[in-house]
């Protein structure tokens, strides 16, 4: 009886995740063993020969410029990943206040995250024009005579993306903040401010530790999420000017889509696995160092 019981649970466990599982084997496994074999063949989409050509792929990708100027603006593109989750804890405190509204605010800040890339990315282009954008005629109504070209320059566009980030990852930061702020025990603020603690140290000694698990996830999930971007910088600069946005996401859809280069775009596709890969083992290595369970 016991056994038949068991038998049902796990045909039950199985019927569940299967769905799930397909989706995995079909979507992840099956192209990402493809990918890999693809990575060395000389293998062009308008050309249906495929020959085996070894690791050339590979000297290919260690002598090709544009890879590591990709892997460059990649790098600057995921310092908005901490400043986001540095802003979004800032919000979420303030927001756990007892202010006035606070719940309409929270729905604001999330809004941008339930919007779509591209929607964000337009809205974006209008704020950032060089000539007639409000950010630009803000800058200049204090003073700044000659503002940032935004999107439009090879030295700020980067930068101008990293701010579109931040704003889109916002919302997302604040409520996972929100939902670990309702565990900080009030008990032992309460016993902080008793003692003499300053709200300034209260944050920093006591808040700012216990919520570091959710910092760390916040970390290792906004890294992944920002490496693998593509939507907001193809709709906002399509990689330009002079491929000064042009991220590995976006480097492997080029060469793929664009020069219709299967093989090597897949020899950028695992470079930019292994790359996440190693960012996320030294990040669970180092995390032991300052999350606190």
């Amino acid at each position: 009886m016991h056994n038949n019981w068991m038998r049902r649970q796990r045909m039950l466990g199985y019927i569940f995740v299967g769905p799930n599982m397909l989706g995995v084997l079909l979507f992840f496994l099956i192209p990402a063993v493809y990918s890999f074999g693809l990575m060395f063949t000389d293998y062009k989409f308008m050309n249906p020969d495929m020959t085996f050509i070894g690791l050339d792929n590979i000297k290919r990708l260690m002598k090709d410029p544009l890879f590591f100027l990709s892997l460059r603006n990649t790098l600057i593109f995921l310092l908005a990943v901490p400043v986001s989750i540095v802003i979004g804890f800032i919000v979420a405190v303030i927001l756990n206040q007892k202010i006035y509204l606070k719940k309409l605010l929270r729905g604001l800040y999330f809004m941008p995250y339930i919007t779509s890339g591209v929607a964000v990315a337009f809205v974006w282009m209008l704020m950032f024009q060089p000539n007639q954008g409000p950010i630009n005629g803000f800058l200049r109504s204090i003073g700044v005579d000659n503002p940032p070209g935004w999107l439009s320059t090879t030295t700020s566009s980067m930068y101008a993306i990293d701010i579109i980030w931040i704003w889109f990852m916002l919302g997302y930061n604040m409520i996972i903040y929100l939902a670990a702020l309702q565990e900080v025990s009030s008990e032992l603020l309460e016993a902080a401010k008793i003692d003499g603690a300053r709200p300034l140290q209260i944050l920093r000694r006591i808040i700012w530790p216990l919520v570091s698990p959710t910092t760390f996830l916040l970390l290792v999930t906004g890294l992944i999420m920002a490496i693998k971007t593509f939507g907001i910088i193809q709709a906002t600069t399509q990689g330009g000017p002079g491929n000064s946005t042009t991220i590995l996401s976006l480097y492997v859809y080029q060469n793929a889509f664009r020069y219709y280069d299967m093989g090597y775009a897949a020899t950028v596709s695992w470079a930019l696995f292994a790359i996440i890969l190693l960012i996320t083992v030294l990040q669970w290595v180092g995390q032991k160092r300052w999350v606190h369970y």
